[in-house]
Formats: C-alpha cells, sequence, structure tokens
C-alpha cells in the first residue's frame, strides 16, 4: 500500500470506528473501573474472537457480559456451569412427541448472539468439550441435524483460579479457542468506594441502553480486517510465536526447561487479529509494535505449557511472555 492509501484508509477508520466511544461511555454506566476488561471484551467483538475473564468472584465479569450485550442489541443467553450439567443442558435436544410420533429438536442456550458461559471450569471436560464445534465451526449437531449459529456469535466465559475449590482446569483444545484469556484484578480504592455508593445509595443500576445494533458490529469486523499491517509486523508476530516453541532459536535458552508446549499457529493468526481490532479501538488503520505488546500477554498466556521445573520455580506463562517480549527484536 502507498502512503496515499494508509493516509485514505486511516481517515475511514477514524470515522468507522466513533461508535467505539459511545459504546464503551454506555458500559462505563455500570461498569466502574475494569477499562481494561471493557477493552478486552470489545476487542474480542471487533475481531470475532472468544473471550476468556479469569478472577475472583465479586469483580464484574457477569455484570460485563450482560452489560455489553444489552449495550449491542444482541440475544444474550448465560448458561450456569455445575458440576452435574450435561452437554444437551447446553447445545440441546432431541424431544419426543408423543402426538405426531417423531422427534422435534428443542434448541438450546448457545443459539445466541453473546453466550456467558458463567464459571466454565466449574464442569467436567465433557460439558466444557460441548462448547468445542460451536466456537470453532459456529454450527451445532444435534441428532442427524447440523444448525448454524446466527452471527455476531462470541462466547464469554469466566473461571475462578484453578487453585479454587471445585474446579477443573480447562482442557489445551479448548483453551487455545479463545482468543483473549484476561486476568481480571481489584478495583482501586477510589473505584471501589463508587461501586459502594452505587449498590448501597441507589440500591439499582443505570439502565443500559442500546447502542449499537449487531450490523455496526459485523460491518465493524469487516473493516478490522482491513487495517493494515505491514510485513515487518507480520514477521514480529511470528518471531513471538515461534520464541514461544524453540526458546533456545531465539536467545531464550534459559526459557527451554521451563516450556513443555508453545503456541499454536492459532497463536500467530490470534495475536495479528486481536492487534488489528486493538488499533481500530484507537481509531488508526494501521498496526504499531506497541499494538501486539499490548495485547500479546491476553493471547499468549493459555497457549504456553509449563514444565514442573517452571512449577517448581513458581514460574508463571506471564514470566515467559514478558521474557520472550523483552528479547525478541522490536521491528
Amino acid at each position: 500500500m502507498t502512503s496515499v492509501d494508509i493516509q485514505a484508509l486511516n481517515e475511514r477508520i477514524y470515522i468507522e470506528s466513533g461508535f467505539v466511544e459511545t459504546l464503551t461511555n454506555e458500559t462505563s454506566k455500570v461498569i466502574i473501573g475494569q477499562n481494561t476488561m471493557i477493552e478486552r471484551l470489545l476487542m474480542g467483538l471487533l475481531a470475532g474472537g472468544h473471550v476468556l475473564l479469569e478472577g475472583l468472584p465479586g469483580l464484574a465479569k457477569t455484570l460485563a457480559i450482560r452489560t455489553l450485550s444489552t449495550a449491542v442489541n444482541g440475544k444474550f443467553s448465560r448458561i450456569q456451569f455445575t458440576p452435574d450439567l450435561l452437554p444437551a443442558d447446553i447445545i440441546g435436544t432431541m424431544i419426543y412427541n408423543p402426538a405426531k410420533n417423531d422427534f422435534s429438536v428443542r434448541k438450546g442456550p448457545i443459539f445466541a448472539n453473546f453466550v456467558l458461559a458463567d464459571e466454565i471450569n466449574r464442569a467436567p471436560a465433557k460439558v466444557q468439550s460441548a462448547l468445542l464445534e460451536a466456537m470453532q465451526e459456529k454450527q451445532v449437531t444435534i441428532g442427524k441435524d447440523t444448525f448454524k449459529l446466527e452471527e455476531p456469535f462470541l462466547v464469554l466465559a469466566t473461571q475462578n483460579p484453578i487453585e479454587q475449590e471445585g474446579t477443573y482446569p480447562l482442557p489445551e483444545a479448548q483453551t487455545d479457542r479463545f482468543m483473549l484469556k484476561v486476568k481480571i484484578t481489584y478495583p482501586t480504592k477510589e473505584e471501589e468506594q463508587i461501586i459502594m455508593r452505587q449498590n448501597i445509595v441507589g440500591g439499582a443500576f443505570e439502565k443500559i441502553s442500546a447502542v449499537v445494533d449487531t450490523k455496526t458490529i459485523m460491518s465493524a469486523r469487516k473493516t478490522v480486517r482491513e487495517v493494515y499491517m505491514d510485513e515487518k509486523i507480520e514477521r514480529y508476530i511470528l518471531d513471538i510465536v515461534f520464541a514461544s516453541r524453540q526458546p533456545a532459536e531465539h536467545g531464550l535458552s534459559k526459557l527451554e526447561n521451563l516450556i513443555s508446549y508453545g503456541g499454536s499457529p492459532r497463536a500467530s493468526i490470534n495475536l495479528a487479529m486481536a492487534s488489528k481490532a486493538y488499533a481500530f479501538l484507537k481509531r488508526r488503520g494501521y498496526v504499531i509494535p506497541d499494538d501486539v505488546r499490548s495485547v500479546c500477554h491476553d493471547v499468549m498466556r493459555h497457549r504456553i505449557g509449563l514444565t514442573y521445573e517452571a512449577e517448581a520455580e513458581n514460574i508463571t506463562q506471564e514470566d515467559i511472555v514478558g521474557h520472550i517480549l523483552n528479547t525478541v527484536e522490536v521491528p
């Protein structure tokens, strides 16, 4: 692309991304602080990637997802994951009709634009895997019939830290389907004071209005893919992902005994898409290295396996990604 093309694209994206500010302001009526969480949810929405939120109970994970779905005017569905949940409780099942002497399909809560999988790691792997086809293929098979899911389709899952009692670690195949894994932290003292006042004095949250429709989101998704990414940025992304697989070849030999497996090709795809979505949120028509660095932890932290040696030394995925970013040359 010529500099003129990039300038024209930049101007167009600046105009088309105007709804982002409106959407952010609307969600901030209810969600105090947690700006990073809202930003990451919007990135998933714009890039068409599923988002996994990890944090302790009471940090507004569920509230944030419900608020976003209301502001976007999409169909919202909530599934509370429990140890006794069955796959049919998620995707639906075949129901026998005695009057007609045949079976009919009863669709489950997966048939929505925004599917909130609440406390996803409280259900066993068999139930968690019921989401896999829907997340990857955007379709659901019930009996002999296959149903396409309506776009936009987004799984927004919450989980408590694995150390919590009564939780099951997500299978690697499923965590890899999530574009982002976002860690939620406590609000600041000032933010929590506002939250406390909101809940005690008012007793109810301010009403959220639908400020964006699903057509706008689908149009924005196409525009996000048009955000310009230079070949040097593409190579930078590949260097980061390959450094997680072959650390010794990228000047990180000290990590070789700490990583059991690195990022899959989905890591490269999702890091590129997340960087483009981040640039779009910043109302920019091109990706810069800082965009990649800003989203890298969220894209990579759940795609790196740790060895027993790493766990014994209390080294986390955060540490690994940090070392990679500090070592890989920035274009």
